[in-house]
């Protein structure tokens, strides 16, 4: 059997840019393994797959990285609509998602599209010395998690060079690791570590920002932040909270379309 697979790169208009997805629309679903497998030999951040549904959301869609499957995830949701509404001929202005977080909504405008996600604000707690070792973090200004870990830092060059000990860090926590601060030309900046879902860096992404913005948001006194992560391939988000809810924004580019054969 074959089966329809594009490959995006998303929070970006520039190819190679952005946090690059695969996604696959099936029929129904394939055993989990399968999907792991598959999501295992695309070796991307995530590999997104959905299907009809037919309760209260458009579609049921699910987010797995080559190691396991994921409660939340931004750029592949992103790449997910994109693919609904430009390659699939969706006719509506926003598309429904029932997820693992809950029903997850997309709507598209002139701006590119917006992700309605949940907010995430962090809970403070202290990490182990051999966290911040392991990250090459002498001195932070707040550490706490919600899912991920977030470590606020001084600067923006500070998490721009930061060269963590990826081994050392999976050994040490198995939450990821979202690294932040203020921006220079942004609001804010981060950077997100995760060994232990099977990517020592994931280049730009929307489920850390559930918990960046509304950090940021009490922090700088402001609803609407404009955002960058810095990794190598970098990506840009427009960002607003309002209700207990992430409102994130950004479009995508479409790199391939194939077929897999199983």
């Amino acid at each position: 059997m074959t089966f329809p697979i594009y490959q995006l790169d998303a929070f970006t208009s520039n190819l190679f840019g952005g946090n690059p997805a695969a996604v696959m629309p099936l029929e129904s679903w394939l055993a989990d393994d399968k999907l792991q497998s598959i999501a295992a030999e695309n070796n991307l951040a995530e590999t997104a797959y959905f299907i009809a549904d037919s309760g209260e959301a458009d579609f049921n869609l699910r987010w797995f990285t080559p190691t396991k499957e994921m409660d939340l995830c931004g750029h592949a949701t992103l790449a997910s609509a994109h693919v609904i509404f430009h390659q699939l001929g969706w006719e509506k202005d926003e598309v429904l998602f029932s997820t693992l977080s809950g029903i997850l909504r997309v709507s598209r405008s002139s701006e590119g599209l917006t992700l309605d996600f949940p907010s995430r604000p962090p809970e403070l707690n202290e990490p182990s010395q051999a966290l911040l070792a392991s990250l090459g973090i002498k001195d932070y200004l707040y550490a706490g998690y919600a899912r991920d870990w977030l470590i606020e830092v001084s600067s923006e060059a500070e998490v721009q060079t930061m060269t963590p000990d990826f081994r050392a860090l999976a050994n040490e926590t198995q939450r990821a690791v979202i690294v932040t601060a203020a921006g220079d030309k942004v609001d804010f900046v981060s950077r997100f570590f995760a060994p232990e879902y099977g990517m020592d860096e994931d280049p730009v992404t929307g489920s850390a920002h559930c918990t960046l913005v509304p950090f940021w948001a009490e922090k700088l006194a402001k609803n609407t932040l404009n955002a960058r992560q810095v990794s190598a391939r970098g990506g840009e988000l427009l960002c607003h909270i309002e209700a207990g809810r992430v409102f994130m924004t950004g479009q995508c580019v479409v790199f391939l379309q194939g077929e897999v054969f199983l």
